[in-house]
Formats: C-alpha cells, sequence, structure tokens
C-alpha cells in the first residue's frame, strides 16, 4: 500500500499534524468519552474507499441515529472526516503507479457543478425535516444497492465518453444534485455520480467507485472549508472529534482502496446492500410507526423502479451504440 512517495509523504505529514492538534486541542480524555467517533469510522472509512459510498454513508446514520446526534452534527463531521480520509484514499489512487489519471479529467468540470449544488443546498434546503432526510437518505442508498447488485450487466469501459450535449447536462445535472445531497447528508455526491457513470456511460465498476471516491473528497474538502471560513459556526467539540477519529480514516480509507483492487467486485456490491438494509431497518424499528413504515417501503420501491428502469434503459442504449460502433467499422 506505501508504495508511492507522494501517499507516504502525506501519510506522514497528516500523522504528525494531527499529533500536535490532538495534543494541544483534543487530549485523551475526550478521546476516551467520545471513542464512538473513531469506531464508527473504522468501518465508515474502509466503506469510503472501497465503495462508492462515502464514509457519511455510515457516519451521518450513525451519528443522527444511534447516538441521536443533530443533522447539522452529523452532517459537519463527515465532511469533515471525509476531507482526511477521502483525500488519503484519493492520493492513494493517484499516485498508484496502475492508475490511469486521465479517468479522472471529467472532474475538472464536474467538481465546480457540484460544489454550487452544495451551496444552493445550504442556503435553500436546511430547513426540511430531519425524518424526512433521513427517510430519503437510506430509502436512497438502499434501493440503489438492491437494484445494482440484481442486475446482471457490468460496466467495461475505462474512461467517460460523452456522445452528446445531453449526456453533459446529464452529468452536470447529476453532480449538481449530488452537491445539494451532501449539504444535507455529508454525503450523496459519489453515489449518484457512480450510478450515473455506470449505468448510462458503462464505466467498470472499480473505475467509477475511483472517480466517485476523488469527487467526494473534492466536495467534503470544499464544503468543510465552507463551513470552517464562511458560516464559521464549527463548534470545538466538532473538531475535537474529528481529531479523534482523524488517523483511522487517514490509514482506513486507503486500505479500503486497496482491498478494492484485490477483491471481485461482487462482494462489493452485497456489502452494501446489507449496510444499506440494516440502516433502513433500524431507521423504522427505532421509533416504529405504521405511516413511517409504509412511506420508507414505498420510497425505497419507488425508487427501486427508478434505478432498475436506469440500469436496464441505459445498458441497451449503451449495447446498440457499442454494436452501431462495431459494424461501422
Amino acid at each position: 500500500m506505501f508504495r508511492s512517495r507522494i501517499f507516504v509523504t502525506w501519510f506522514i505529514s497528516a500523522l504528525i499534524v494531527w499529533a500536535v492538534l490532538f495534543h494541544e486541542y483534543c487530549g485523551l480524555e475526550f478521546l476516551r468519552t467520545h471513542l464512538y467517533y473513531p469506531l464508527i469510522m473504522v468501518l465508515g472509512a474502509f466503506v469510503a474507499g472501497m465503495t462508492p459510498e462515502g464514509g457519511g454513508a455510515v457516519a451521518f446514520p450513525a451519528l443522527s441515529l444511534f447516538f441521536e446526534i443533530s443533522r447539522e452534527w452529523a452532517r459537519d463531521f463527515s465532511l469533515m472526516i471525509q476531507s482526511i480520509g477521502m483525500t488519503s484514499a484519493s492520493l492513494f489512487i493517484l499516485t498508484h503507479p496502475q492508475t490511469d489519471r486521465r479517468v479522472f479529467r471529467p472532474l475538472f468540470w464536474l467538481t465546480p457543478f457540484a460544489c454550487l449544488g452544495f451551496l444552493a443546498g445550504m442556503q435553500w434546503l436546511q430547513g426540511l425535516s430531519v425524518v424526512a432526510i433521513h427517510l430519503v437518505f437510506l430509502s436512497l442508498i438502499t434501493a440503489f444497492a438492491l437494484s445494482y447488485a440484481m442486475h446482471a450487466q457490468r460496466g467495461q469501459r475505462e474512461l467517460l465518453q460523452l456522445r452528446t450535449g445531453t449526456d453533459f447536462l446529464l452529468c452536470v445535472a447529476t453532480a449538481f444534485t449530488g452537491g445539494i445531497a451532501a449539504s444535507l447528508f455529508g454525503t450523496g455526491a459519489d453515489i449518484l455520480m457512480y450510478t450515473l457513470v455506470v449505468t448510462r456511460f458503462g464505466l467498470a465498476e472499480k473505475t467509477a467507485t475511483r472517480l466517485s471516491v476523488v469527487l467526494m473528497t473534492c466536495v467534503s474538502s470544499a464544503g468543510f472549508s465552507w463551513r470552517h471560513f464562511v458560516d464559521a459556526d464549527l463548534q470545538p467539540e466538532q473538531y475535537q472529534g474529528w481529531l479523534c477519529a482523524w488517523p483511522v480514516v487517514l490509514f482506513m480509507a486507503p486500505f479500503g482502496a486497496w482491498v478494492l483492487q484485490r477483491i471481485h467486485v461482487e462482494w462489493m456490491i452485497r456489502g452494501l446492500v446489507i449496510l444499506n438494509s440494516l440502516q433502513l431497518i433500524y431507521f423504522n424499528l427505532r421509533e416504529p410507526s405504521l405511516a413511517r413504515v409504509l412511506v420508507s417501503l414505498i420510497l425505497t420501491l419507488l425508487l427501486f423502479i427508478v434505478f432498475r428502469w436506469g440500469v436496464r434503459s441505459s445498458g441497451g442504449e449503451r449495447k446498440a451504440a457499442e454494436q452501431a460502433e462495431r459494424g461501422s467499422c
């Protein structure tokens, strides 16, 4: 895993910076009483590096549902911790000798639209119901994982190819929507972009995962910077929790990316199904009500149908386009 000098330099430098900040602003006593931050991120960071879901997909529901921390606090923590963990994973990916860095060129124009979506969400959508936000988030990720796991056709392309203006607009709209999701959950831009590039453009799963990791890194870092420098209302305890989990994500996220290179993609997909389904089940069992269960099931079913339709239709269009390309040769 430590084959790149750039990655090793980053890893050691980040550890030194963490040690100084931890000694100055946190300490072992705070860590002892807030061990749930690093423990959550053992799994969260591993998921962030190995799958198209950011660490926030674990941190956000864990903190806001299990530990009853405010939705805004959980979102901020997700952005803050991903700015370290997913940066670490991104540097590992980008500096790996076998990485084709042409894959990441679209991020130069996708990232600004994702950041604009984040700003729009921060400006106009923060008053939404917390229960509604949880319901939409958990239904979305569960429906995606289920629909994709049931789809037999997998992507093969290694580079994102846009053939029409519609393709460009779809990518822009997806990035913008992903930024909005990040303003609510602290994650989401990655899984939405992954869904698009795999289903419509036939990008290979592992390649699409790496692309989504780097995109979410950029959005997380921009979001954290906005919350720190512009909104300027992050609390001292949020920084302390961030410092508690820093060394965990620094290692676990690139470790997840390293594991992704060595496992069959089906194991990744099955893991997503189990993780997302358990989170949705817990959400309904935590404060059970018939209305909540029905709404979550209906919304998950509707999103599942949408994803299934998108995967099938995009796969059919892609197959026809590929046959046309071969026929013209």
